[in-house]
């Protein structure tokens, strides 16, 4: 009746569950810019009053999952703070990568 090794066995798999988590919902870091080109066009399409597409929808919530955002299909606590942080971050990518963007 006593089985310590499958319950000790499920402690690291629950770490790197956990790990994965905490970890996909940091910022990318890295050498790469974080805006694609095809994102600046959509952003400043946007910051323009273009027409809102489901294709410039996703281009801004592509961008502002990159920094850092994971929207939530429950009850979010840091709700909107966490969606204005990452708002934030693109709008500094945005500035310093998209400066010469033609509006799309």
């Amino acid at each position: 009746m006593n089985r310590p090794s499958k319950t000790f066995a499920l402690f690291p798999l629950s770490a790197l569950l956990l790990a994965g988590c905490v970890l996909s919902g940091a910022p990318r870091t890295g050498s790469a810019p974080p805006l694609s080109a095809a994102q600046c066009r959509d952003l400043t399409a946007l910051k323009h009053g273009a027409p809102l597409t489901r294709e410039r929808n996703v281009s801004e919530l592509a961008a502002l999952e990159e920094a850092g955002y994971q929207p939530s299909l429950f009850f979010d606590p840091y709700y909107p703070e966490d969606l204005q942080a990452a708002q934030r971050q693109v709008d500094i990518w945005y500035q310093a990568e998209c400066a010469n963007a033609p509006p799309g």
